[in-house]
């Protein structure tokens, strides 16, 4: 790995970004802008945040229907809205009756993914299914089976990193090996905050703080997590072969369910891996931590930035540039990493629905599909259970899809 190679190669400074073959299939704009007719099922904070994002790509997409069985909720998302004619529903089945409506976005709770999709898909619908796809195994991957009965129709789950440029680019580095061997990688996502919200008169607790409850939820694993254990399975085109885990309700003593402190431990046998995955309601000192680690260098992501930190041996053989050949000069931050990408990168979302629209208009597979969401739905599910249940969780035959 010379230096010219590194920086004409791997395509990551001031020359800015080289986007790839793949890239530019996942991220590069429709050829046709024939609008989308959409339905958006579940109209809390996610379901308003992708329809305010639809809102800026008004030559792709048009927010036909809105539905949700909070009548607060419901009125928040239709002032999005309120600038065009759009129906309000209480009940999804009745949005999905409506014969004008081409695809359908779910942001409801966990538990309802699955059950909406199938539905979705037996009305004809094209798919935006928000993370982690399913709640259980046996959910995922009956929706792997379902969705190939409608070859026509585009299913895409909303895990945004497969969308964002710089994540890309760092999968780019692994691929050709400027990481070296990668052993471990340390995750984590911190907050020091009860994750509880208000409870409206007239609502129950169940209802508006559903992530707190098992019967709805797969917790800090699902909700949080899941976008760095989707990226490792993507980056690597790997799984998790055994998985630890441990867990409590360990500070906020109000009747929650779901924990407040997990931490998994991954072991990617065949990758020779191991991924530490940890979030915690009750400390934000560290908050977002995504370090990749390999015998050449360490990756350390933020969701928007990155630096690579070369190894002693590598950053000898990467040298030192003097001012004749200033053009190709590598730009070490004040703690020894090489910045990534040199421009913050917006959030892969509207990516995301760029290559939503147009994997309807094309016919062509989303880059996050039924079986990478599968994938990771699986992967959460094994985490849980091991954290739930104190015990070790294997990757099974019938799980490969």
């Amino acid at each position: 790995m010379s230096r010219r190679k590194f920086i004409q190669h791997a395509g990551l400074l001031a020359g800015g970004l080289v986007l790839n073959n793949q890239l530019v299939h996942a991220i590069g704009n429709s050829t046709n802008y024939a609008k989308i007719k959409v339905g958006v099922i579940g109209c809390g904070d996610r379901g308003r945040g992708l329809m305010m994002v639809m809102k800026q790509l008004p030559e792709l997409f048009e927010i036909r229907a809105i539905c949700d069985v909070l009548d607060f909720q419901l009125e928040n998302a239709g002032k999005i809205v309120k600038d065009q004619p759009v129906k309000s529903f209480k009940d999804y089945r009745s949005l999905l009756d409506d014969s004008s409506i081409q695809a359908i976005v779910i942001a409801t709770p966990l538990h309802l993914h699955y059950v909406m999709s199938v539905a979705a898909l037996a009305a004809g619908k094209h798919v935006f299914q928000e993370k982690t796809m399913t709640y259980s195994i046996e959910e995922a991957l009956d929706l792997v089976s379902k969705v190939k009965l409608h070859p026509r129709q585009i299913f895409q789950v909303g895990h945004q990193y497969r969308y964002v440029p710089l994540y890309y680019r760092v999968k780019e580095m692994i691929d050709k090996g400027y990481l070296g061997k990668v052993t471990q990688i340390d995750c984590r996502w911190d907050r020091n905050a009860s994750w509880r919200r208000p409870v409206p008169p007239g609502y129950s607790d169940r209802q508006i703080n559903w992530r707190m409850y098992k019967e709805y939820s797969g917790g800090l694993v699902a909700e949080l997590l899941s976008h760095q254990i989707d990226f490792i399975n993507w980056a690597f085109n790997t799984h998790p072969d055994e998985v630890l885990g441990t867990g409590g309700i360990d500070f906020y003593k109000d009747g929650r369910e779901t924990y407040d402190n997990v931490q998994v431990l991954l072991r990617y046998n065949k990758a020779g891996m191991i991924g530490n995955f940890g979030a915690t309601c009750a400390n934000s000192r560290e908050g977002y931590i995504f370090k990749i680690k390999g015998t050449k260098g360490t990756v350390e992501l933020l969701v928007n930035e990155g630096v690579f930190y070369p190894e002693p041996a590598t950053r000898k053989e990467l040298g030192v540039v003097d001012g004749v050949t200033s053009a190709s000069k590598i730009e070490w931050n004040k703690d020894g990493g090489i910045p990534i990408l040199k421009e913050k990168m917006k959030d892969g979302t509207m990516f995301a629905l760029q290559d939503f629209h147009k994997s309807i208009t094309q016919q062509v597979p989303p880059a996050s599909n039924v079986q990478t969401g599968a994938t990771t739905a699986i992967s959460v599910h094994m985490s849980n259970s091991a954290i739930y249940n104190n015990r070790m969780e294997e990757w099974k035959e019938e799980y490969d899809v």
